[in-house]
């Protein structure tokens, strides 16, 4: 890794991961399914699973953020498989990734509002614009007029992702938002702090290249 930098969770995962899906983007790719479509397709059904959230139904929410997963990794797969050079399609990707946060938290905001519990609605919040900075800090960093890689941290995507599928699931099995609750205390505290620690890992790299 650059800067000597651990492995994340996501990094992990995408090396374990990597043969099977390859694999699987060969057969999506011979079909001619293009790997945008399989992006849009893909925030379809997390915009699907906002919806059944803010009205409560956490299974139903959670199913669909569940089959919504591996189109994430599976489109940038189907996009080496056909040995796609352009760049629109990474942007569209992290464009899209942008938006389904959005309407993931919005729809935990709009269920915990609609609760009267506007302490929740905050954590929501406090959780978005946290899993944005993370996003954003990463961004800004890999710039070419900066040129530092930028991974660090406990609450990466994957993470995220993970913590928001556990939450939603066990709220609709428990028929319970204690869960929910839990989990956006969580997601705030630890995306918050993950984009201190990228800062911090942007400020050290840099302040010792002498920048």
């Amino acid at each position: 890794m650059p800067q000597n930098q651990a492995m994340t969770l996501t990094d992990r995962l995408r090396a374990l991961t990597r043969a099977p899906l390859h694999s699987c983007a060969l057969v999506v790719a011979r079909l001619g399914i293009q790997p945008d479509w399989i992006t849009v397709f893909g925030l379809a059904l997390v915009a699907l699973a906002a919806v059944f959230i803010a009205r409560g139904d956490f299974l139903a929410g959670g199913i669909a953020l569940l089959l919504s997963l591996p189109l994430d990794a599976l489109d940038g797969a189907v996009a080496r498989a056909i040995q796609r050079s352009g760049a629109f399609g990474m942007v569209l990707d992290s464009t899209l990734d942008r938006y389904a946060d959005a309407f993931i938290f919005a729809a935990f905001g709009y269920y915990f509002a609609e609760s009267g519990r506007l302490d929740m609605l905050v954590a929501a919040l406090a959780a978005l614009t946290g899993s944005y900075l993370v996003s954003y800090i990463r961004a800004r960093a890999d710039d070419a007029n900066v040129g530092v890689s930028t991974t660090v941290g406990w609450f990466s995507r994957v993470e995220r992702v993970v913590v928001l599928l556990l939450m939603t699931l066990a709220a609709g099995l428990l028929d319970s938002a204690a869960p929910i609750e839990i989990g956006l205390l969580v997601l705030a505290v630890g995306t918050n702090v993950t984009a201190l620690q990228r800062l911090r890992h942007v400020y050290t790299v840099l302040r010792d290249r002498g920048g």
